[in-house]
Parts: structure tokens; C-alpha cells; sequence
């Protein structure tokens, strides 16, 4: 029996063990198994919304021996450390506690086929302080984490005195892609409802400053323009002072540096311009490690395998992938849920001695989320008709719609259905902000 091995429970790797568990799993094809240093998964476009506090990770996390038990696959607890490609085995590493208590033992799992979908980390180019002195919204646990320094830099906010014409916490968000205007959005929306929580000193126009810093000329250079032009003239509506074509070369614990002499002073920072992939991919291999690009992405064909062995595939912000028209699959959540699809389908092919047709992205549009306020879109028709500008609660209506694909392609219509439901009943009943 093929034993299948997925490294990587995001979006997409978790789609993946979960359409490999029905077709394959199943049906005793295969045995499948999903492997993450997590217990449960959160999907990532909903980062920013749990920074700010503004959802219940425990009605949004998904947990993984529950997905693998309804879906015929297994999971294992650990975070890979190396790959013996003459032998086909992946070494994990031990798993501990908060108190450094062993929870699994380093480990190694046998493999016919290796998957590898760990996604990427933000880049912070080196710069000086940066990596101590700013939080990355990588993980759930990262972004717990602002969430638990927010409220208490607000909670501290409260004993202060004011003073005029100062505000009494500055968050400074650094990278102008999704990640950054979404934050900024989400954290002026979060000020309000704590406001009306007994945070009278976080008025969001006279208490909080909220700073958005792009070294580019503009926000969300990646995607059409008149979507980064839309994106900043409603965050300057919501008061948020945002910097173009200003590069931080300096993190301090309470401030940054620009390059053009500009010093902002700075209670929160958080990092979120560029992105790459986890350094240890460049060593993974054994004597002869696996090809990857400048960026640390594994290089793979068009049929995802890597470059340099059949049994290994990657796929999402982790692999780079040329496509026929000589460009680079982006990494973005539809890339490399389009990719788990492929592969759920080009798999079961490959391991019977078949060809698969190469995976080609179909860019579907853009949508970025205002927090309530409002979203922003672009969507695209075919190529002779281009694409098409939405904005306001048709794009929010959209990008609502993203997040229940999301929920249809793990969970099914009958488990979606049930978690809507659940989402609509808890905005009844429980403050729409996390307090603690």
C-alpha cells in the first residue's frame, strides 16, 4: 500500500490529506498522513481578524486528529528536521510543552511519496532589530500573541493620564500587501468595540494611532492598481497614517527609523512586508539537497514534483513553480488551493505509471478585506474581457464566500452549513472582541 506523507497542515495541505483521505484513504489505495508542529488549524487569510481580536478561534480552529478521523487519514504531531531521500523517511522532531515537557519523541515516518507544503514566514531583509524587536504574523500562536500585547498595552493605556494632543498607543504596521491593510482596518474597528468595553482611553481617533508603513509607492503592489489606490483612500478615511516609498532600516523597542531620516515612535510593531520560505528547506536532502531559488522555495516541474526527485512534491508558498507563459505561480491561498486540487487529482494518475497534464493557476481575482467598513476586489474574466473592479458589501459578500470555500472543501455542506449557523448564534451572545 502507497504510504503518502503531507508536511504541512495550511490551506492547502490540509485540503489535500482531506481529498486524499476520501479517494484514496478510503478506499485502502493508500495510507495518508498529515504531519504539523500544531494541533489545529486556523486559516490564514483570518490572521489579521485574530491579532485584532475580533473572532473566536475556538468556533474558526480546526483540529487535526478530528479532520484525520473523518477523512480517513492520520495525523502526527512534529515539525520536520530532515529528509533521507536513498532510504524515503522524514525525521521529526521531539514535541514539547509550555514547561519543556517531552509530549512526542523525535521520530522518523517512511514515505512513497513526500509532500511538502509548510508554506512561508515573513521576510524581514535583515533588517537591524527587526527580528527582536517586531512581531510576524506567521502562525495563530504569533498572532495570539500581538492580540495578548494589545490588550495589555490598552489595559496599561487606561491608568495613564492623558495628554493633549498625544496619542496613547501607537501600533506601526510595516509591509503595505493584504496582511498590513487588512490589520490596519481590522485594529481601527477593534478600537471601537473596546471602547464601548471599558477602554475609555482607546478613542480610535484621539488614543490610537495606527501607522502603515510601504517601502513601494504604493499598497498592494502585487495586485492591480486601482486596488491599492482604493485600499489607501479608505484607510485615510479611517484616520490611519500611511507612509509610501518609506524603507525602514531600523527596529528599536519603541520605534523605527526610515531611510529618509523619519522616526516614528512606536508602542506595537508588526512585520508583515514580503515573504519567504523557512530557511531549513535549503539543507533538506541529506548530501544532496533538494534545488531551491533565492526566496529558500523548492524548485519543482510542472507537475509539482521537484526538480530533483519524483517521490517529493511541493506545492503553495513554499514551491516555486514556472508556469508556460513564463511567469511564477504567486504565493497566494487560491495558488495553492488550486495546487491541492491538482494534486488530489494527478496523485491517484502518477501512482498507477500515468501522465498528468501540468498544473496551470487560473488567477480567479483579488479581494481585500476593510475590516467592516468595507472590501476591495478585482475579478477576473477571461482574458479578452480583463478584469472587473468591486468594492463595499459586494466584495465583503465575496470574501465571505472565500472563507466558506474554504470551510466546503474540509468540512462539506451539511458541517459548513452547522458552523454558519454556530458563527450567527455566538454574535449574539458574546462580545464581538476578545478581551483577555
Amino acid at each position: 500500500m502507497q504510504r503518502i506523507v503531507i508536511i504541512g497542515g495550511g490551506a492547502g495541505g490540509l485540503a489535500l490529506a482531506t481529498q486524499l483521505g476520501k479517494r484514496l484513504g478510503k478506499k485502502k489505495l493508500a495510507t495518508i498522513t498529515l504531519v504539523d508542529s500544531a494541533r489545529t488549524h486556523v486559516w490564514k487569510p483570518l490572521f489579521h481578524q485574530l491579532a485584532a481580536g475580533s473572532f473566536d478561534t475556538h468556533a474558526e480552529e480546526i483540529e487535526y486528529l478530528a479532520q484525520a478521523r473523518w477523512n480517513h487519514f492520520k495525523f502526527r504531531l512534529g515539525s520536520l528536521t530532515g529528509i533521507d531521500r536513498t532510504s524515503k523517511t522524514v525525521q521529526l522532531a521531539a514535541s514539547h510543552d509550555a514547561v519543556r515537557r517531552e509530549i512526542t519523541p523525535a521520530q522518523s515516518l517512511a514515505y512513497d511519496t513526500l509532500i511538502i507544503a509548510v508554506g512561508s514566514q515573513t521576510n524581514d531583509f535583515g533588517t537591524p532589530g527587526a527580528a527582536e524587536h517586531t512581531i510576524k504574523l506567521d502562525s495563530p500562536a504569533a498572532a495570539k500573541y500581538f492580540n495578548a500585547r494589545l490588550v495589555n498595552a490598552c489595559l496599561r493605556a487606561q491608568t495613564m493620564p492623558r495628554i493633549a494632543g498625544q496619542s496613547m498607543l501607537t501600533v506601526t504596521i510595516v509591509g503595505g500587501g493584504a496582511t498590513g491593510v487588512e490589520l490596519a482596518a481590522e485594529l481601527h474597528s477593534a478600537a471601537h468595540v473596546m471602547s464601548n468595553y471599558g477602554f475609555e482611553n482607546i478613542n480610535p481617533e484621539k488614543d490610537l494611532q495606527i501607522v502603515l508603513v510601504e517601502a513601494g509607492p504604493r499598497l498592494l503592489a502585487q495586485l492591480p492598481e486601482r486596488l491599492g489606490h482604493a485600499a489607501e483612500k479608505e484607510l485615510r478615511k479611517l484616520a490611519v497614517d500611511v507612509y509610501t516609498n518609506e524603507k525602514v532600516v531600523e527596529v528599536t523597542e519603541n520605534s523605527l527609523t526610515m531611510d529618509s531620516g523619519k522616526v516614528i515612535q512606536s508602542t506595537l510593531t508588526v512585520w508583515a512586508a514580503g515573504v519567504k520560505a523557512a530557511d531549513f528547506l535549503k539543507t533538506m536532502g541529506g548530501a544532496e539537497p533538494l534545488e531551491v531559488n533565492r526566496l529558500n522555495q523548492l524548485v519543482v516541474k510542472p507537475n509539482l514534483q521537484t526538480s530533483l526527485d519524483s517521490s517529493i512534491y511541493a506545492f503553495g508558498d513554499c514551491a516555486a513553480c514556472l508556469q508556460p507563459d513564463g511567469t511564477w505561480v504567486p504565493p497566494r491561498a487560491q495558488a495553492a488551493y488550486q495546487q491541492a486540487m491538482y494534486l488530489a487529482k494527478a496523485l491517484p494518475q502518477l501512482m498507477t505509471g500515468k501522465v498528468a497534464k501540468p498544473f496551470v493557476y487560473t488567477d480567479q481575482g483579488s479581494l481585500v478585506s476593510l475590516a467592516e467598513y468595507s472590501s476591495v476586489g478585482s475579478l477576473m474574466g477571461s482574458l479578452s474581457k480583463g478584469s472587473f473592479f468591486v468594492e463595499g458589501q459586494i466584495a465583503k459578500l465575496m470574501y465571505w464566500a472565500l472563507h466558506k470555500q474554504h470551510q466546503l472543501a474540509l468540512g462539506g455542506f451539511k458541517k459548513t452549513a452547522l458552523v454558519t449557523l454556530s458563527e450567527l448564534i455566538d454574535r449574539a451572545h458574546r462580545p464581538r472582541i476578545k478581551l483577555h
